[in-house]
């Protein structure tokens, strides 16, 4: 506090002030800063023929057993016991390509994934396309979706679990079927949508194949090809490293802090505008070598940006403004000397290194290289 103000604070009346501050305060902080980066001609990765690809997923902060947190929140129960702290659920929205996170919504009474996810839809960028795992994959995420969307203004590709049926329609050219679902809106009446059935095989180096079937708003075939949704879904899993990248590189781990949910939820808001700032860097160091803002590593623009901080607090209004623009040019030097190579195609086996119920046991490190094949079947 005192190097980024010049205010000397304990950290007890700091503490007893940040107690005090109102959610709804943070919650306008993050609408204000969280906001979309990537520009099309710029960064032409983060998008799908003009639309910008967003991920939605949820995950879970492990917080203090306090009795303050202890009344609010239940302890995680896993395949062998319950969890040793207290989870809050954080479902959030991250623009894909360059990890930045657009929207979060925080359960602060245990609601589920998917009602924090309703309330999520409304911070959905227009001209986007969301993608989403199995759990969003059902006909009252989807008519919730479309409700909101009605007008095209953004479209969802999910994928679907075998138990999810609809009426076929139409079979389409390109192997995919349009179907006719059924799904309850918010007061329960039951809607009929159009949804687009893409179903594939995947193939990857060392792991087989894998049959998957994913449900699309986008019903034009000939603008928006199966082959090419069924392998641009495997883009969702930038949402996980993106969670990774605020949770282990950021916070390093994923326990808080906090010793009350509300201040739980506060040092959550204060990761994710920590991220959105890492982002933005990236993106700019990228932009000077005209390459993806994956190959900015996410640690060293951490590490660097902590130094210019450091720098800057200590030094004040010493520097003028052009000496400060002059650093942060030499750090966007630094960066891009340090990028790291493409990322390989490579597989790793689904494995766990402790012996848990269902899943096989990890003893040795192994991946293979080689590129993945999709397949659109009928």
């Amino acid at each position: 506090m005192k190097q980024l103000t010049g205010i000397s604070i304990s950290d007890a009346a700091l503490s007893q002030r940040r107690a005090r501050l109102p959610w709804q305060i943070l919650e306008e902080l993050l609408r204000l800063v969280l906001r979309p980066l990537a520009e099309p001609k710029k960064q032409p990765g983060a998008f799908y023929r003009g639309l910008r690809l967003v991920g939605m997923d949820g995950t879970m902060f492990s917080v203090f057993n306090t009795p303050w947190i202890s009344k609010s929140l239940k302890k995680a129960i896993s395949r062998r016991a319950k969890a040793a702290f207290a989870k809050l659920r954080v479902c959030s929205l991250v623009e894909l390509g360059v990890h930045n996170p657009l929207a979060v919504r925080i359960g602060r009474s245990e609601e589920s994934e998917l009602t924090l996810a309703y309330r999520l839809l409304d911070s959905l960028p227009p001209k986007s396309l969301l993608l989403a795992d199995r759990l969003y994959g059902v006909g009252k995420f989807l008519v919730a979706f479309l409700s909101r969307f009605a007008a095209g203004q953004s479209d969802c590709l999910v994928r679907v679990g075998k138990r999810h049926k609809g009426q076929r329609v139409e079979r389409l050219a390109d192997g995919s079927v349009v179907l006719s679902v059924i799904g309850r809106d918010e007061k329960g009446e039951k809607k009929e949508i159009l949804v687009r059935q893409i179903r594939g095989i995947v193939r990857k180096a060392g792991r087989g194949q894998r049959t998957v079937r994913l449900w699309t708003t986008l019903l034009d075939a000939k603008e928006y090809p199966a082959n090419e949704l069924l392998a641009l879904y495997g883009r969702r899993w930038e949402h996980e490293l993106a969670t990774k990248q605020c949770k282990v590189d950021l916070r390093g781990g994923d326990l808080l802090a906090s010793y009350t949910v509300e201040t739980a939820m506060q040092e959550i808001a204060a990761l994710l505008i920590g991220q959105s700032l890492v982002a933005e860097v990236r993106l700019e160091a990228a932009e000077g070598a005209s390459v993806e803002a994956a190959r900015i590593s996410f640690v060293k623009v951490l590490d660097e940006l902590r130094g210019v901080w450091l720098m800057v607090a200590w030094i004040g209004d010493s520097m003028s403004e052009r000496q400060k623009r002059a650093v942060v040019g030499k750090m966007h030097e630094t960066l891009r000397d340090q990028m790291t190579a493409g990322r390989r195609e490579r597989s790793c086996p689904r494995a766990v290194r402790q012996p848990v119920c269902g899943w096989p046991r990890k003893l040795r490190n192994q991946s293979w290289e080689g590129s993945t094949q999709f397949q659109v079947t009928r």
